[in-house]
């Protein structure tokens, strides 16, 4: 259940003199420099919070504002439980609330899912669950809980689409969007009345085709998993986390723009504290420099904000750092964001050899282009612009 606002009880006037701490507004910012730089400091103070780490004195009001926009209050429910003696009475009971009421919906997303799986599983359809999908299945409720899920990623073969379709219609689903056909990347959008979220149909992983060269038999990397009256197949960890990266850093154009999806960098936390999740298997999925750089940015981010133990190697090179510097430096200071696309450049011709499109095979004989499009870089400026939910 997303949430746009804190919830009714982080707004109470202060209690008795013998309760817990209390949420009290501080006095409004006076300039917006301060109030970018107060927003900067924030968020380094939320992440403290996600590593059971509380700053003194904090403005709480604006840590569960950023962490609505992120999508990530209900993470907040460990620092409540762990450090009561840190947490103010009001926010604590506001956690616990959106945390229980997450709980929920995630349990009828769950039900959801299953009921699906077992439709295709009569047609013979085992699909791959991507994303949160994966996630929802494998977790215990008190792990689900923490998690702010909005669909249900499903992946089906391109020639088990139609049937794919032929078992979830008759079950109430009906088309609701689907990709816009001179897009290369298909995906289909399913809704049912009175469900809490969609399922989004796939024929391949997220983000662009030459990011998965080794993902191009996706089912040897999986085992099969039962969810409820159905079964799926669930890519390993390090699969998983791969998979979600390069959603955000290329389907979502994070990597280009300088964007973090904070629910997301938890997920991967998420993934990465299981037993045995093997960083060399995640290395060995990228292809190409730019899959890499794209890849140890995030795990950089990772190491960084959330004190994962990322290994060295997959954190100390220079282009991943500055990407990462980037990225903080444009958090604190917003307006440097369309001056700070120019960093884009050093991965420019990295991602056309390693897209492979075909106006470079026709001028191949040319001299590479060095700068983006005018187009393109319109369509960035306008990503910069817009507010998307957990992107910061």
């Amino acid at each position: 259940m997303p949430v746009s606002a804190p919830c009714g009880g982080c707004s109470r006037a202060p209690g008795p003199s013998n309760s817990p701490t209390t949420l009290r507004r501080k006095p409004p910012t006076p300039s917006p420099g301060f109030a970018t730089m107060s927003r900067n400091r924030s968020f380094l103070e939320l992440c403290r919070c996600f590593r059971n780490d509380p700053p003194k004195a904090p403005d709480w009001l604006e840590l569960i504002g950023l962490a609505n926009q992120t999508l990530t209050t209900p993470h907040l429910i460990e620092i409540v439980r762990q450090r009561p003696d840190a947490v103010p009475a009001d926010l604590a009971h506001c956690v616990e609330t959106i945390f229980e009421r997450n709980s929920q919906r995630n349990d009828r997303l769950l039900a959801q899912l299953g009921e699906a799986l077992a439709a295709l599983n009569a047609r013979g359809i085992t699909p791959v669950l991507l994303k949160g999908a994966a996630m929802l299945a494998e977790s215990n409720r008190d792990r689900r809980g923490r998690r702010m899920a909005c669909d249900l990623d499903l992946l089906v073969r391109p020639d088990e689409v139609e049937e794919a379709l032929d078992c979830l219609i008759p079950i109430g689903y009906r088309v609701h969007d689907r990709s816009p056909p001179d897009v290369g990347k298909w995906w289909l959008d399913l809704g049912r009345a009175n469900d809490v979220g969609m399922i989004d149909l796939h024929v391949s992983p997220p983000g662009p085709a030459f990011c998965h060269g080794a993902l191009a038999d996706l089912g040897s990397h999986c085992q099969r998993i039962k969810v409820g009256s159905g079964a799926a197949q669930i890519p390993s960890r390090a699969c998983q986390a791969f998979i979600l990266i390069m959603h955000d850093q290329f389907q979502d154009h994070d990597y280009w723009i300088g964007a973090t999806d904070l629910r997301h960098l938890l997920d991967l936390r998420d993934l990465a504290s299981t037993a045995g999740f093997d960083w060399k298997e995640l290395a060995s999925f990228t292809v190409g420099k730019l899959a890499r750089n794209a890849l140890e940015t995030e795990l950089t981010a990772l190491h960084e904000l959330l004190g994962v133990e990322v290994p060295l190697n997959m954190r100390r090179r220079i282009a991943p750092r500055l990407q990462q510097q980037r990225r903080m430096l444009q958090l604190r200071f917003p307006r440097l964001a369309p001056l700070l696309l120019a960093t884009g450049l050093v991965d420019l011709l990295h991602y056309r050899v390693e897209a492979g499109s075909q106006r470079t095979q026709m001028e191949a004989h040319t001299l590479p282009r060095l700068f983006p499009r005018v187009d393109t870089i319109r369509s960035l400026l306008a990503l910069l612009r817009e507010k998307r939910a957990s992107k910061i």
